[in-house]
């Protein structure tokens, strides 16, 4: 029988503890500043997050400001860099923000919430670091902000086990797919992560030699030959958790190839990829970071619902109550 190692009100503590210590971290590792962010955006500006396409976000009318149609976001890939020209950053600086977001179509289970919160980052880069050593660089950046953050936690509560490592393991999907063919993408991402605990998956989007994608994304953000999921393996679910997608952001070339294929060339019309398209909005790299997952992680929690406050179905509350987990 599963049994937490910090009870409810630990929990809260710890939790603020970990978001908190890890932000700042965080901001020192890549020299990013806080900066205030919208819950929603307007539905014609094509700044919304689609994911894998297939999501509709949550949407309204405010008539006392307008007639067009609000989203609530999905994430903000596509906002920080337009916020990045904006403020007037400079290469080498960035920014990240406290993002929560509203994904009503998100099918609910222990890692997966119809409530995301995580830290949205987005730094500005010359043409020249559209590489994957720059990749590499920023992602140890990252793991090496998560294993002090870890540090710190243990300081205050010793009884937790330590599941981060500062060392991470890069293979790209093509290779994954050669290692594990008859594997899903899911399956594939179990088996590397039991060999190699931290491991970056490089390169999501285009299709293997296979056939098929290791997994969907979306094609306006990210460049799919620069970009890649962040695993770590999580020893009381058996389980690789992504932690964080993240990648350098599309140039026009990129962009152009990436939406065609997609066949969502529509989305062209949009002011963002516009911009893009006539190279007015600066080189970027970016991602999103879980906040309640790196939680589950570093205080050894098995459901979600454990580090954030969200809503689950009966039959989800009276499984987690059967295996005594406390959902907040």
């Amino acid at each position: 029988m599963y049994k937490t190692k910090l009870n409810l009100k630990e929990s809260e503590i710890a939790i603020k503890m970990v978001k908190d210590n890890f932000e700042n971290i965080l901001a020192r590792c890549l020299q990013l500043m806080r900066v205030s962010a919208p819950l929603f955006v307007y539905s014609k500006s094509g700044l919304n997050d689609n994911l894998s396409g297939s999501e509709k976000p949550v949407s309204f009318v405010a008539n006392n400001i307008s007639s067009d149609e609000i989203e609530i976001v999905h994430s903000l890939a596509k906002w920080k860099r337009m916020a990045l020209s904006h403020y007037g950053f400079h290469h080498g600086e960035g920014l990240y923000t406290d993002m929560n977001a509203i994904r009503k179509d998100e099918i609910v289970d222990h890692l997966h919430s119809i409530y995301v919160d995580q830290w949205d980052w987005e730094k500005l880069i010359r043409k020249e670091d559209r590489n994957l050593e720059y990749l590499k660089a920023t992602v140890r950046s990252i793991v090496h902000a998560l294993y002090l953050a870890q540090e710190d936690i243990l300081k205050s509560f010793p009884c937790l086990d330590r599941y981060i490592t500062d060392d991470v393991f890069f293979i790209t999907t093509e290779e994954l797919y050669k290692m594990y063919p008859n594997l899903s993408g899911k399956e594939r991402e179990h088996a590397i992560c039991k060999e190699h605990p931290i491991t970056f998956i490089i390169g999501i989007g285009w299709p293997l030699s296979g056939g098929e994608s290791h997994d969907s994304r979306s094609p306006d953000y990210d460049d799919w030959n620069l970009n890649g999921d962040l695993l770590i393996y999580h020893p009381l679910l058996d389980e690789a958790v992504e932690v964080s997608s993240m990648g350098i952001r599309v140039d026009s070339d990129s962009l152009l190839k990436q939406v065609k294929y997609k066949n969502v060339l529509e989305r062209l019309n949009y002011p963002y990829h516009k911009m893009i398209l006539n190279e007015e909005l600066p080189y970027t790299i970016g991602g999103g970071i879980g906040q309640s997952r790196i939680c589950l992680l570093l205080l050894n929690k098995v459901h979600i619902g454990e580090v954030q406050a969200s809503l689950w179905s009966e039959e989800v509350i009276k499984e987690c109550k059967d295996k005594n987990i406390k959902l907040l």
